[in-house]
């Protein structure tokens, strides 16, 4: 196979109907989805399949995506068995990439990340906490609007590198709200608050970092049969020690995606996108000229692993 990055999405991607095809097609992934319901005390397939409103809820948007993403990844796996360059993922995806790479067994990430949605959930409870997407205004800037609302007293800070022109910011909703006429007067083309309840990569989350890290040293093990890339630091890693210390951090540090991106892509031909959306794919179209392959469903799945086929 060709030099190959796996990468998996966070919060964002999900939507109901993710990962139907892949349990209506494959006993695989109908196991998998019998095995979460099970592990979460939790019926998955009306999480997933039809209209509810648990979907948005970051404790349970969480396992719902790397449940879809870790099916997509099975499937693939199953008929092509090579490990990868490296694994990357997008913030609640740095856990699938671990999961893909064997780090963690899958079905325990899927009750980690249940876990870390709902330490990240308390810790916003009662601080109106949000986040916000900023397009078209260099990096630099953000940063420096970001630390002059915070010198006010303000708490905002970049929270997700995702491509040049486009940075999320998080914080209290209505220092939020504050900061968008600079960014406006910063030329920004968009300025527009997500629908979220928890303010990610941000100081917020501090008190979910114990918790998480003491869950973590639980079920990771060193068994990486590939490095995966560190949001925190956009460089490799392959360690038990490195990943507790990492993803710790991760929940207080902004995630450095188009960084990771641009210091790793000259160790691969190609990126495989496993999960729902294909919104790495659209971020890399800005990061790298190499191709983005998505499996997103089981049409897809089949496209992929045909031209996988044929290119080697």
């Amino acid at each position: 196979m060709k030099k190959t990055a796996f990468l998996f999405p966070g919060q964002g991607s999900q939507a109901t109907g993710m990962g139907k095809s892949f349990v209506e097609h494959s006993q695989t992934a109908a196991q998998m989805l019998e095995a979460a319901s099970d592990a979460l005390k939790l019926d998955m397939a009306h999480l997933l399949f039809e209209p509810n409103d648990l979907l948005e809820q970051t404790k349970y948007t969480q396992p719902a995506i790397l449940l879809v993403s870790m099916m997509a990844y099975r499937l693939f796996a199953e008929r092509v068995g090579e490990a990868p360059a490296f694994a990357l993922g997008h913030s609640l995806g740095e856990f699938s990439a671990l999961a893909a790479v064997g780090a963690i067994d899958w079905l325990e990430a899927v009750k980690l990340v249940h876990l870390r949605g709902d330490l990240m959930q308390k810790a916003c409870e009662g601080i109106e906490a949000g986040m916000m997407v900023v397009l078209g205004v260099a990096d630099e800037d953000v940063e420096a609007i970001c630390q002059e609302a915070r010198d006010e007293g303000k708490k905002v800070w970049p929270a997700n590198y995702n491509a040049d022109g486009q940075i999320v910011v998080a914080g209290i909703k209505g220092d939020l709200e504050a900061i968008q006429e600079p960014l406006k007067a910063a030329k920004a083309r968009r300025v527009m608050l997500l629908n979220m309840s928890v303010a990610s990569h941000c100081p917020l989350l501090e008190s979910a970092v114990a918790p998480l890290t003491e869950a973590l040293r639980k079920v990771l093990t060193d068994d990486f049969a590939a490095p995966v890339i560190s949001n925190v630091t956009a460089k490799a890693y392959n360690t038990k020690a490195e990943a507790l210390d990492l993803l710790g951090r991760q929940l207080v540090s902004p995630v450095l995606y188009k960084q990771s991106i641009a210091g790793n892509d000259d160790l691969v031909d190609r990126y495989i996108e496993f999960g729902h959306g294909g919104v790495l794919k659209g971020l890399n179209r800005r990061s790298t000229k190499k191709p983005t392959l998505v499996v997103s469903d089981y049409d897809s799945l089949s496209a992929v692993l045909e031209q996988v086929a044929g290119e080697g």
